[in-house]
C-alpha cells in the first residue's frame, strides 16, 4: 500500500486534496500516469496545499461575480413577442437559447447552458426562469410570451 495525494477528484476514491492509502500497482499503472495523484511527501503535500488555498480563492472570486450578476438579475423582467395561432399556442417553442439572448439584449450576458427550464415554453404568460450562474449562486428572472 502507499499514500497519495489526489490532485483531480477520482470517482470512488476521493476528492482533490485529499490522502488517500491505494495499491501500490493502482498508483503506479492508472493515477500516476495519468497525473491524478501524486506521491504523499513533505514537499507534495506543501504544493498541494497551495493549490487548493489558490483553488479556494479562485472559487470565491467567482462567487462574488456570479453574486453581482445575481443581484442584477433579481429584478429583471424580459418580454418575448413569438407568433401564436387562434388557441394561443406558439409555432415551435422557446428554449433555453432565446431567454439567453432576451437577456443578453438588456445588458447582462449568460450562458444559455445557464438557464434551467424543465421543459420548452410552448404557451403564452408568465414565467419564472431560474438561471444557475454558480454552483451555490441561482436567480430568478420573469419572462413574459406574449404576441406580436
Amino acid at each position: 500500500m502507499i499514500k497519495v495525494i489526489l490532485k483531480e477528484d477520482v470517482s470512488g476514491l476521493g476528492r482533490s486534496g485529499e490522502v488517500k492509502q491505494v495499491k501500490d500497482g493502482f498508483a503506479r499503472n492508472f493515477l500516476f500516469p495519468r497525473k491524478l495523484a501524486l506521491l504523499a511527501c513533505d514537499n507534495n503535500l506543501k504544493r498541494i496545499e497551495a493549490e487548493v488555498k489558490k483553488k479556494e480563492s479562485q472559487m470565491a472570486q467567482e462567487r462574488k461575480k456570479a453574486e453581482e450578476v445575481a443581484l442584477r438579475l433579481a429584478g429583471l423582467s424580459v418580454t418575448l413577442t413569438v407568433e401564436v395561432n387562434e388557441e394561443g399556442k406558439l409555432y415551435g417553442s422557446l428554449t433555453q437559447q432565446d431567454v439567453a439572448r432576451a437577456v443578453s439584449s438588456e445588458g447582462i450576458e449568460i450562458d444559455k447552458k445557464n438557464v434551467m427550464l424543465a421543459e420548452p415554453i410552448k404557451e403564452l404568460g408568465i414565467y419564472d426562469v431560474d438561471v444557475k450562474l454558480h454552483p451555490e449562486v441561482v436567480s430568478k428572472i420573469k419572462v413574459w410570451v406574449v404576441k406580436k
